[in-house]
């Protein structure tokens, strides 16, 4: 199975109501919100980093950046620097790069949040191709992710 699929499977295990959105091919989170026609702040982007040289998934609005600095401070690292393609990709089979869901619960890998994301009642995120996205209660996500909650980014001007 694919990574769509094995995120679906797992949803409908837990019983999460979603809707699974096609669009055509958009590589960046800011692409993806427009081809989906939905706003910056409900698309949650995934983003690959290391906090004192261990694996985290980080997911903020799609009109947001990581700020390293913040991310140290919340995470209690002494450093944090994003990853590169090479160093994540074989941890999620099935996930086309730069296209992850945000449930690094599935794939041994903790997930944290910027705190944005919890005034969303509903988000939307990638479902593992840079055509599919999935679309959920931020709260179910919530529940079955268990994400630390942090200030971890800050909106560009």
């Amino acid at each position: 199975m694919g990574c769509r699929d094995d995120l679906e499977a797992y949803l409908r295990e837990h019983g999460v109501p979603f809707s699974i959105h096609h669009h055509p091919v958009a590589y960046t989170a800011q692409e993806t919100a427009a081809a989906e026609h939905i706003a910056g702040k409900t698309l949650a982007k995934v983003v690959m980093a290391f906090a004192d040289d261990k694996l985290v998934m980080l997911a903020l609005p799609a009109l947001y950046r990581v700020d390293l600095e913040k991310t140290a401070t919340a995470l209690g690292a002494k450093e944090v620097r994003l990853a590169h393609e090479r160093e994540f990709s074989l941890r999620m089979p099935g996930c086309e790069v730069g296209a992850m869901p945000p449930f690094g619960n599935l794939y041994g890998i903790p997930v944290h949040v910027d705190r944005s994301l919890e005034e969303n009642e509903t988000i939307v995120c990638q479902a593992g191709t840079h055509t599919d996205t999935v679309s959920l209660k931020y709260s179910d996500f919530k529940r079955l992710a268990e994400p630390g909650v942090i200030d971890c980014a800050h909106r560009p001007a």
